[in-house]
């Protein structure tokens, strides 16, 4: 039988964290024989960040570029956030689920609704913040932020965060170990149920 990967979304506030988690979990998971992650890269029409690389953290492109893939129907999903557009290549998904591997999303709420819709067996997970006040502190501690910026920033995660419960798993990221322990057991728990219909 052909070895199936399967689609994971991680969705949650911008600064609690979900890039740090999703980072740690697959170097927790690297090396191993019995299941392969990787991160689907998305594209957007934002500006990198000091220190994102392009292809690695994000395909940078413009918006001209983004509404041709679009128009091709090429993207998984897509999303406006904050002014900028971002999408998931549908072909880069398809290919490593083919080849066994699970694929991870980083995407908002807004995408991951898509992504359940056009994906329906997709495993949607939300990380939550212990508080929004740890929430906004966290924001605050990253030092690039405007006050007008984290404002809209925790207005956005409160619609996000009343959509959590449409996600088949919800993570606490409380204590950062935790948080990336919960989120590997939800893929090694899947992992071994795909074995276990692959074996009969």
């Amino acid at each position: 039988m052909e070895q199936t990967g399967a689609l994971f979304v991680v969705s949650g506030p911008s600064g609690v964290g979900k890039g740090t988690i999703i980072k740690n979990a697959l170097e927790r998971l690297s090396g191993r024989d019995d299941i392969q992650v990787a991160l689907s890269v998305s594209v957007t029409t934002r500006a990198p960040r000091p220190g994102e690389i392009d292809g690695v953290h994000y395909h940078f492109i413009s918006r001209e570029q983004f509404f041709e893939l679009l128009e091709k129907g090429e993207l998984l999903e897509y999303t406006k956030y904050a002014g900028n557009y971002y999408g998931t290549p549908v072909k880069e998904v398809e290919d490593r689920v083919r080849r066994g591997v699970h694929v991870l999303l980083d995407i908002e709420t807004a995408g991951a609704m898509e992504v359940k819709k056009n994906w329906p067996q997709a495993v949607l997970c939300f990380i939550l913040p212990p508080s929004m006040e740890e929430l906004e502190r966290r924001l605050r501690a990253r030092g690039t932020e405007t006050e007008e910026s984290i404002a809209r920033r925790l207005e956005i995660a409160e619609n996000e965060r009343a959509k959590a419960h449409l996600y088949d798993y919800q993570i606490l990221n409380d204590t950062l170990e935790e948080a990336v322990d919960q989120l590997v057991n939800v893929l090694l728990s899947w992992n071994q149920k795909k074995g276990k219909r692959e074996a009969n």
